[in-house]
């Protein structure tokens, strides 16, 4: 047997099924792990041992009443932007540093109910804000396929923890590629689900109309298994919708016969790496050899326009949301200030880093009287013509094929003291996200020793398609059975 933090979630799981091993030792395995060797990649703000162990003995004891769920006694890492009662929630700032929440996420309360068991908080880009995991405030995470390298982000510390085994399963959040990125940078499998299909009641807002939580596993059942737990309408969120949840793990299967594929061509942008086109292009044959349809020229047209839409859109949504942390309720405050206004610009000088506060101002902009609707309105209107372009190509195809990034993971520092060469990063990515459709990042190729990801984008609400592809995919090829030595 390999050692336990090594096993993919659906293998622990069914040795907990079968009483081959306790989740107490499983877990102890993974904390070990961790103690090893976070020192180094740095995935995690806080590692919650303590609670972890008596997790686990809960596990254990649900374990031996018979009443065992889908993830009942693994190890999971929670990405710091969801709200976990008891434990710190920090969104990596130091507005947040000292933030205890009074209550859990719903998808986090979901997990705990299926009787999950939390190893700790995931590092990552401050508030969510980046596509490195250099911008937090504490540290940068680093990839572990090579230290000087990033993991991506926002997402990067949950990543990270899945490809250095420091979790079997992790949950991230996902506004503009911020799970897919960081999985195709690390070598993992990262599932956004369609806009709606989850709750984010509990997730710290970034941009309310993009944001979306989702697994990032070792393999597509993980992330089937994962989403199946989290999943479903919640009343406490006005943006979920009451929709029946299908069985994603039935679902799986190993062939593609019967689906038909499309492959945007302005996915393939210029300055692509060609290692990251041929090796797309190479998963794309495999998938034709399963059995699939693939039309290689399918064309959107609006898709150049995604990057513009995105940095419009979310940043306006984004001065929105950060406007509540003004001192007063929670989260720091600076108390020596001449008036109330100056405390509150204190405040923020003091809590927010430069990429929030550059996305505040891009924001505050878009928004401002003027240029509203030279901005914000037209990119709107923007996003409907993207979103349509979608909805066509769905007609005739069952899923899209892209690359997941245009590069692999870029050296730490790299691309700091340029934001725009940052932002084109989710280049590939944004399109999604402004459609709210569901994508899922899985592990397609290295170039020179580092990972490239395959993108497969699906119907809204058609997770199964998504992940049946992704499982075929895996079972015919062992990328993602690679993993960094540390």
């Amino acid at each position: 047997m390999p050692n336990l933090y090594e096993l993919t979630a659906h293998d622990a799981a069914d040795l907990l099924r079968r009483k081959e091993v306790t989740s107490l030792e499983l877990t102890r395995s993974v904390l070990e792990r961790i103690a090893a060797v976070d020192d180094r990649v740095k995935s995690f703000v806080t590692v919650t041992a303590e609670k972890a162990e008596q997790q686990a003995r809960a596990a254990d004891e649900q374990i031996a009443r018979g009443d065992m769920g889908l993830l009942t006694g693994v190890p999971v890492v929670i990405k710091d932007v969801l709200c976990t009662e008891g434990v710190r929630t920090t969104c990596s700032s130091r507005m947040l540093e000292n933030f205890v929440p009074p209550y859990s996420a719903t998808v986090v309360g979901r997990l705990f109910g299926d009787g999950a068991v939390m190893v700790g908080k995931a590092n990552m880009d401050e508030f969510a804000m980046g596509s490195s995991t250099e911008n937090s405030a504490f540290f940068p995470t680093h990839n572990p396929w090579a230290l000087d390298r990033v993991p991506g982000g926002s997402s990067g510390g949950s990543a990270a923890a899945v490809a250095a085994q420091e979790g079997m399963v992790a949950l991230g959040s996902d506004t503009g590629g911020s799970i897919r990125q960081p999985a195709g940078f690390c070598n993992v499998t990262g599932l956004k689900p369609t806009y709606g299909r989850v709750s984010r009641y509990g997730l710290v807002a970034f941009s309310s109309s993009l944001d979306q939580v989702g697994p990032m596993a070792r393999d597509a059942e993980d992330c089937a298994l994962t989403l199946q737990v989290i999943a479903g309408y919640d009343r406490h969120d006005g943006t979920s919708v009451e929709k029946a949840v299908p069985d994603y793990r039935q679902a799986l299967k190993s062939d593609l016969k019967g689906l038909r594929l499309g492959v945007p061509k302005e996915y393939f942008v210029d300055g692509m790496q060609p290692e990251v086109e041929q090796s797309t292009r190479a998963a794309i044959l495999e998938l034709e050899r399963l059995g699939a349809t693939v039309e290689w020229d399918v064309s959107l047209p609006s898709t150049s326009y995604a990057l513009a839409v995105y940095y419009i859109i979310a940043p306006s949504e984004a001065s929105s949301n950060l406007a509540r942390y003004d001192g007063v309720k929670y989260g720091h405050n600076v108390q020596a200030a001449e008036s109330m206004w100056d405390a509150m610009e204190r405040t923020r000088q003091e809590g927010f880093g430069p990429e929030v506060k550059r996305r505040i101002m891009l924001g505050a902009y878009a928004l401002s009287a003027g240029y509203y609707d030279a901005y914000y309105l037209k990119a709107q209107k923007v996003r409907t013509l993207i979103s349509r372009e979608f909805d066509a190509a769905f007609s005739r195809y069952d899923a899209l094929i892209t690359p997941t990034s245009p590069t692999v993971p870029f050296k730490m520092g790299e691309k700091l003291s340029d934001p725009v060469q940052m932002y084109l990063s989710d280049v590939c990515t944004i399109p999604v996200n402004i459609a709210g459709l569901p994508a899922m990042s899985v592990p397609a190729g290295f170039a020179g020793g580092l990972p490239i990801g395959m993108q497969i984008i699906g119907r809204a609400f058609d997770e199964t398609t998504i992940l049946r592809i992704g499982h075929a995919y895996q079972q015919a090829t062992s990328w993602h059975k690679q993993w960094p030595k540390l």
